[in-house]
């Protein structure tokens, strides 16, 4: 597995990270969530938390009942960013060639000469919003995120470069499960976050109704276009991150790993499986871009607490026992980070944690 999305340092070639640099996405944080507003009420956590998979070069999996308007949320986010948007409807009957897109023939009339000309599916955008993708068989979700990993399609012996940026918004819906194929525990980690869209409160949904039943309309203004994303995402790569965050975060995703040495008792008796390498790197990352968005310079113990239930919850499984007594992912995280020093102090004197990082 590649080192890449936890190296802190500056890549070969680019300027060290200015002020000016991190001002500039903080600012371009307030400019979209400004321009979101207009449109959608409420969800700041959430649309802070795709912002920070964007600039990570990472993809979200948004979980959440119908109504929440995330279609909405996505399709209108891609407008601020002024990046091309498809959105893809899965469904039982959907084939990886309705994804990616297929070989047709082409004649020239000219000269009657015939030859294969490839078309673009609709993964040739920018902004890719797989809606309801547990609704599809796994061969048309295998195309799905072999594009989200390899950013690139491979249609019969040629293969096509996808849009830079590209960033995959999936959606599911945890009511129905009835002729569904949940996606595998493996796929599910390609994802950097997953994200739960929760129902609005009582004053954001007062003025849901009274916007979306009136005649008003909001129209959004573009914040930030392909090339300064793309150029922001390279700024992401350059935060520094002290090597007691490192061990902090690699401390939290080694905690779920079942029969570990000083893994706590209750991950023993609650968890099924635990979370891998690329864990500890989206939590670094999410870091790093987190601390940007937010005005600061280095990542804090702070960042990686809050990122890692959406990295954890769908990469730590829980076990037969958990789920009959109610237990949740997120529930267990919380018990970890309740249970883990956050100085490095602290981290280095105890015992249960001298065990984990010999191990």
């Amino acid at each position: 597995m590649s080192t890449e999305a936890t190296d802190g340092g500056a890549p070969a070639g680019e300027d060290a990270l200015s002020e000016a640099d991190a001002s500039r996405l903080h600012e371009a944080r307030q400019r979209i969530l400004d321009e979101l507003g207009k449109i959608i009420v409420g969800q700041e956590e959430v649309i802070d938390e795709i912002m920070i998979c964007l600039f990570s070069r990472g993809h979200v999996m948004l979980e959440g009942v119908p109504g929440l308007a995330k279609t909405l949320m996505i399709s209108t986010l891609a407008q601020t960013l002024d990046l091309s948007f498809s959105r893809i409807q899965f469904t039982p009957d959907l084939m990886p060639a309705d994804v990616t897109g297929t070989e047709i023939i082409e004649e020239d009339r000219s000269t009657g000469h015939r030859d294969f000309r490839f078309m673009e599916g609709p993964l040739f955008a920018n902004v890719v919003l797989a809606d309801e993708i547990n609704r599809t068989p796994p061969k048309t979700q295998a195309a799905l995120l072999e594009a989200m990993q390899e950013r690139q399609v491979t249609v019969g012996r040629n293969r096509h470069e996808l849009a830079d940026p590209f960033f995959v918004l999936a959606t599911q819906n945890p009511i129905e499960q009835e002729g569904t194929y949940p996606l595998p525990e493996a796929q599910q980690d390609r994802f950097m976050f997953k994200v739960y869209v929760e129902y609005p409160s009582f004053d954001e949904e007062f003025e849901v109704a009274r916007r979306t039943t009136g005649t008003a309309s909001g129209e959004v203004s573009p914040v930030l276009g392909a090339e300064e994303i793309l150029r922001l995402q390279r700024l992401v790569r350059q935060v520094p991150v002290s090597d007691h965050v490192v061990r902090y975060a690699l401390s939290l995703v080694r905690q779920t790993r079942v029969g570990s040495d000083g893994v706590p008792d209750f991950v023993d008796d609650l968890v099924g499986w635990g979370a891998g390498p690329r864990a500890v790197q989206f939590l670094i990352l999410g870091g790093k871009a987190r601390a940007l968005l937010q005005g600061r310079f280095h990542v804090q113990v702070e960042d990686i607490q809050a990122l890692a239930k959406p990295v954890l919850r769908h990469r730590m499984v829980v076990n037969f026992a958990a789920e009959s007594d109610g237990i949740t992912s997120d529930e267990v995280v919380e018990r970890i980070i309740a249970a883990t020093p956050t100085t490095e102090d602290e981290l280095s004197r105890d015992a249960r944690f001298q065990k984990i990082f010999a191990s």
